[in-house]
């Protein structure tokens, strides 16, 4: 085949496409014209693109390739430019002449989609066009300095998961989080997370209420640093971080001093010792050289070395501890209709079960929705299973995945039914409560469990209601049927201006598999580019980084490819500040090098000169 005849082919095939587009235009004229009028060229161009996209362009692409053209795999931004300037090129190659009466341009950054973006996430530093948001912890309500560091870092817009905490600490976190940005001169948006209908597992039976003491060990099981407990009075609540606190009498914080010592029993009636070595308006810091367990009502003693007194006192309330079940594959877990506490299975002396682990789900009307012979997925996917029967009372199933030394289940750790329809409205009457407080003080609200365009409207509807129809609207994808319906999603949302998209990888991944996720997000990046629709990057972003300090080397190339997104959103850890410095680092590294989906074709450099 001579270059003429593959121009000719390549011709016939753009016509084919350039026909589908005007067929799929007209066939989706009513949703076009109902988004919001910044969204409608987007719109369009987003119909052209599935239009693009409904048939294999391998062929194609080989077929411009075998003529030296650039094949359309970056025409997401704007399809029909890139349709008519390359139909242009293919004219001019065969006659001298073009079609075109005025050349098209294919803009390399189109202004709606940065506009879009910025409405939304706000703005990013210098030398970085991507923004990094932080889900707050519970900490940011009572220590601004984090906030101001976790802004100094790099963090650009403050996540608030409304699933976890309360109006009065989400309103002490955006009070905190405003504060920090006006003394740094940072923007940062609050983004506020509408917790959804999450299926979840119900409380344990609770266990006892002691605590347990370790020092660091090193690998000989010798003791190299002491572990360091809280001593508070127990009239009072602990707010501050997550340290080992006891609660005692105030009157044994009033007269202990530095250096004075604590003895006790532990719960095994094992002799320890606590040492004073720091006083403050909080209470007291002591340290414990030898693992101990500490109960409510462990009789304490207070040897005051200088006035030579010895004062007895008493733990205060302990919490509960949490005894989780423990799941083999080949076991048996019930989950609950009514809100029963779990608790483990009950085996008899040969070591026999008698009556299987079970444990009530948070929300029952599941069971109408579900049959035998579907998956269930525990703890985002660790534990999984098939559903055997499913009754008046309790769904029993049988687990198929776990560790062979068995997996542990919590409550409140999700249930997914990857294989079911569950036709659970995503806006639950706690969210429509909590939407209140949103619209007053965030800047957008992201909604969980999208998997219709119905779910999109009823949120739209409830902020029309409330006269915050311009708040930012993001649609979290986390369901296989959410990811099904992308194309109709997002033309539902865009009738909202400004919109988003996170991509939820977590609950993604668990639905659709693991081996699929890289796939299902790559889809998910073109989709929202063509929409013109900012995408956020989400879950186990540098996971292990925010809650150890210590990145590994995965992880490190996910933060990388993660540029390609518009967001990258960091979960809260102890280590978060550092996670928050690293990815700004390797954001500004990477930009240099690509701008999304497009290499810049930067001059490579193998050695510094």
């Amino acid at each position: 085949m001579n270059k003429s005849d593959i121009i000719d082919r390549v011709d016939r095939q753009l016509g084919d496409i350039l026909e589908r587009c005007a067929a799929m235009e007209s066939a989706y004229s009513d949703q076009i014209e109902a988004v919001h009028p910044k969204n409608r060229e987007s719109a369009r161009n987003l119909v052209h693109y599935l239009a693009l996209r409904s048939s294999d362009m391998h062929a194609l692409q080989q077929n411009l390739s075998t003529i030296g053209l650039a094949s359309l795999d970056r025409a997401e931004r704007n399809v029909m430019a890139s349709l008519l300037t390359l139909r242009d090129t293919l004219e001019q190659l065969r006659t001298g002449t073009s079609v075109n009466n005025e050349p098209v341009e294919i803009p390399l950054r189109d202004a709606h989609a940065v506009a879009q973006k910025q409405a939304i996430l706000g703005d990013t530093p210098d030398e970085r066009v991507v923004s990094i948001m932080v889900t707050l912890p519970a900490e940011a309500a009572v220590q601004p300095e984090l906030v101001r560091d976790m802004l100094i870092a790099g963090m650009g817009v403050a996540r608030i998961n409304c699933g976890r905490d309360d109006q009065a600490t989400w309103s002490a976190m955006i009070q905190n989080t405003r504060k920090a940005s006006e003394e740094t001169g940072i923007p940062c948006r609050v983004i506020m997370d509408l917790a959804g209908p999450k299926i979840r597992t119900g409380p344990l039976k609770p266990g006892p209420k002691v605590v347990h003491i370790r020092p660091r060990r090193d690998a000989l099981g010798r003791t190299v640093s002491p572990r360091r407990i809280r001593l508070i009075p127990d009239d009072t609540v602990w707010q501050g971080t997550k340290a080992l606190v006891l609660p005692v009498p105030g009157e044994c914080i009033q007269l202990a001093g530095i250096g004075d010592e604590i003895r006790f029993r532990d719960t095994r009636g094992r002799k320890r010792t606590l040492e004073v070595v720091a006083k403050d308006d909080k209470g007291l810091v002591v340290e414990c050289y030898k693992g101990a367990f500490i109960a409510t009502g462990t009789k304490l003693r207070l040897d005051r070395e200088q006035e030579g007194e010895k004062l007895k006192y008493r733990v205060g309330e302990l919490p509960s501890t949490e005894q989780p079940i423990l799941l083999r594959p080949g076991d048996t877990l019930l989950l609950d209709k009514d809100p029963i506490p779990g608790q483990p299975a009950i085996e008899d002396a040969d070591g026999d079960i008698v009556e299987p682990a079970h444990i009530s789900c948070r929300q029952p009307e599941v069971f109408d929705l579900v049959s035998p012979g579907e998956r269930i997925l525990l703890n985002d996917g660790k534990i999984s299973g098939v559903i055997d029967s499913v009754d008046d009372t309790s769904l029993a199933m049988t687990v198929t995945k776990a560790k062979p030394t068995g997996s542990r289940l919590r409550g409140d750790r999700g249930i997914n039914f990857p294989d079911s329809d569950i036709r659970i409205p995503p806006l639950t009457s706690t969210d429509e409560e909590n939407l209140e407080f949103v619209v007053k003080y965030a800047d957008a609200v992201s909604q969980s469990f999208i998997k219709r365009p119905r779910d999109v409207i009823q949120l739209q509807a409830a902020l029309a209601a409330m006269n915050a129809g311009d708040l930012g609207l993001i649609m979290k994808i986390e369901t296989k049927k959410g990811f099904k319906n992308l194309p109709k999603l997002l033309l539902t949302a865009m009738r909202s201006y400004p919109v988003g998209v996170m991509i939820a990888r977590g609950d993604l991944a668990v639905e659709a598999g693991w081996e699929r996720l890289a796939e299902l997000q790559e889809q998910i990046l073109w989709l929202c580019e063509a929409a013109r629709v900012p995408v956020i990057w989400a879950t186990q972003v540098l996971e292990r980084t925010t809650k150890t300090g210590q990145p590994s080397r995965a992880e490190i190339s996910d933060a990388a490819l993660s540029q390609r997104a518009d967001c990258v959103m960091l979960n809260k850890g102890p280590h978060v500040l550092s996670a928050i410095r690293m990815l700004d680092d390797i954001l500004r590294r990477m930009q240099g090098h690509r701008y999304k989906n497009t290499l810049r074709m930067r001059k490579l450099k193998f050695a510094e000169e």
